[in-house]
């Protein structure tokens, strides 16, 4: 499903990816570990289509991403380690706005946000402001923002920071449930123990 080959990303001074290659397979969790400073999140953004590499090649379902970053972003979520909400939205009002921007029919929307909030153990918050929720509820929604589109690859970078213990493991149980349903994780984590329960 996904193919990555030769990957060579430069910054101005140094070499951050340099002949990165790997297959993953459709279905998994894969976990993507190494020193703060490894390239990790850099990979992460050049699978994404955010960034272009120097050179090489990604293919996800057979879409060459840094040639086509258009097309790939409909089969792609990417949550960074760093993400921001519309603090002032309610969390039915963020999920519709990725909905709109994700090109969902306008008459399937609804239905869009129940099941992801369902998926998500958000519906009893849907009304309530993005500002007023907590650190693990807040990053339960930006997940589903990535996944209101039902994307084969789920692209997640650092998803337990600031997490308390609780939280990441109704992370990792999520993270399960999106395996069973056909979606392929990438996770980076530092946090060892953790990455063991799923990837």
């Amino acid at each position: 499903m996904i193919n990555v080959d030769n990957l060579v990303f430069d910054y101005m001074t140094k070499r951050a990816l340099k002949g990165v290659t790997f297959k993953i397979d459709k279905g998994s969790i894969v976990a993507l570990i190494g020193p703060n400073g490894a390239g990790k999140t850099t990979l992460m953004r050049c699978m994404a289509g955010l960034v272009k590499p120097f050179s090489g090649e990604i293919f996800i379902n057979d879409i060459n991403v840094p040639e086509d970053s258009r097309r790939a972003h409909k089969h792609i979520s990417y949550l960074s380690d760093v993400f921001g909400l519309y603090d002032n939205l309610t969390a039915r009002q963020c999920l519709k706005y990725a909905a709109l921007a994700f090109d969902i029919d306008c008459d399937k929307i609804d239905v869009a946000i129940s099941d992801t909030a369902e998926k998500l153990n958000l519906t009893e918050y849907l009304d309530e402001y993005a500002g007023n929720l907590s650190r693990g509820i807040r990053q339960r929604l930006a997940i589903g923002l990535g996944i209101i589109h039902k994307p084969d690859f789920i692209i997640l970078d650092e998803p337990a920071s600031g997490l308390d213990p609780e939280a990441r493991e109704d992370l990792s149980k999520l993270f399960i449930k999106l395996k069973k349903e056909g979606h392929t994780l990438l996770i980076s984590s530092n946090i060892l123990a953790e990455l063991e329960d799923y990837a």
